[in-house]
């Protein structure tokens, strides 16, 4: 998937997450991670994150998420359409 500006997805309620995804210099994955509960769950939320992106075989993006308590299906939804906004599609396509 290609990035061709920034894309967002979620809220800063409790229980979500935002995600916002845009296009980075660097290769592979960049995280930049603001939790409520970093220090208990921080490393699983960017695994989920990394993870989600892989299976998209996005690379070269910087994610920012501001997370407040939201479940790993959670992540997963909110940075699979930030990623499809980013690419300008409004087709989603869920896995089973």
């Amino acid at each position: 998937m290609e990035l061709i500006r920034a894309g967002s997805a979620g809220t800063l309620e409790s229980g979500d997450i935002l995600v916002e995804i845009e296009k980075s210099s660097a290769p592979g994955v960049s995280i930049e991670l603001s939790s409520t509960v970093a220090n208990l769950y921080g490393r699983q939320i960017k695994q989920v994150i990394t993870e989600t992106l892989a299976g998209f075989g996005a690379s070269g993006v910087l994610v920012r998420a501001t997370d407040k308590g939201a479940l790993d299906c959670t992540v997963r939804a909110r940075v699979s359409v930030a990623l499809h906004r980013a690419c300008g599609q409004d087709q989603y396509v869920w896995g089973e």
